[in-house]
C-alpha cells in the first residue's frame, strides 16, 4: 500500500495511522497529526481502490451503500499491512491510534468491527456504520472519538448515534463531538480530537 512513514520525537506516544477521505492522498491528514499529537510517529496510507480516479479504501455500490465483500477484503488488507509495517518501521503494533476522515474513518471503524486488538484507539471524523448485524470483538477500554456534523448530508445523525451505540455495546469508551456543520472537517473538531488524545494517551 502506498504510504508515508514519519518517525516521531516522542517514543511514549502511540503511532497515528492516518486514513484520508475519498479523493484524498497520504499527504492530506499530515497537518492534522501535527495538531493532534506532534510527537507521534505517523503512518499515512493511501487507499488501494479507485472510484472515477479518486482513491478510496473500499468500493461502494452507491452513496452510503458499501460493497460489503470488498470492505471485508480491504479491511484485512489494511490489517495485514499494519502487521508488516510494524516490523519494517519498528513501531509497537499494540500502540496504534487511527485518525480517519469520511471513507478513512469508515475503514478505521471497520478495523474495530472485525479485529480485536487492531487499534488502541480511534479518531473518527464523520464516520458511518461499516457493517450491521455482526457480532463485534471485545472493545473494552478502547477509547473512540467521533466528530459529526448535525447537518451532514452524507452521514445523517442516526448513523453517528448507531455507531456510538454499537461501539459502546462492545465495550468501547466513546466521546462524540457534534458540530453545526456538514461533512467538512472543522478546526474546532480537530482541536477537540487533540484534547481527547492528550487526555487518553499522553
Amino acid at each position: 500500500m502506498k504510504h508515508i512513514f514519519q518517525k516521531g520525537s516522542n517514543p511514549e506516544a502511540p503511532l497515528l495511522l492516518l486514513l484520508h477521505g475519498t479523493g484524498g492522498t497520504e499527504t492530506d491528514l499530515l497537518p492534522l497529526s501535527e495538531m493532534v499529537s506532534p510527537g507521534s510517529s505517523v503512518l499515512s496510507v493511501r487507499g488501494n481502490v479507485l472510484e472515477n480516479g479518486m482513491p478510496r479504501y473500499f468500493r461502494r455500490l452507491a452513496e452510503g451503500v458499501f460493497d460489503e465483500e470488498d470492505l471485508i477484503f480491504r479491511t484485512k488488507e489494511l490489517y495485514d499491512f499494519l502487521e508488516s509495517a510494524s516490523g519494517k518501521y519498528d513501531f509497537d503494533r499494540d500502540r496504534v491510534v487511527a485518525l480517519g476522515y469520511s471513507n478513512g474513518a469508515n475503514i478505521a471503524a471497520s478495523l474495530l468491527f472485525h479485529y480485536e486488538g487492531a487499534l488502541q484507539g480511534a479518531i473518527l471524523h464523520h464516520p458511518m456504520v461499516p457493517r450491521r448485524g455482526i457480532a463485534l470483538p471485545s472493545l473494552s477500554d478502547i477509547p473512540v472519538f467521533i466528530a459529526a456534523g448535525k447537518n451532514d448530508p452524507i452521514c445523517p445523525a442516526e448513523e453517528t448515534d448507531d455507531l456510538n451505540q454499537l461501539l459502546q455495546q462492545a465495550g468501547a469508551t466513546v466521546e462524540v463531538q457534534w458540530e453545526n456543520y456538514g461533512h467538512q472537517l472543522t478546526r474546532s473538531e480537530v482541536d477537540a480530537a487533540g484534547s481527547w488524545f492528550q487526555k487518553n494517551f499522553l
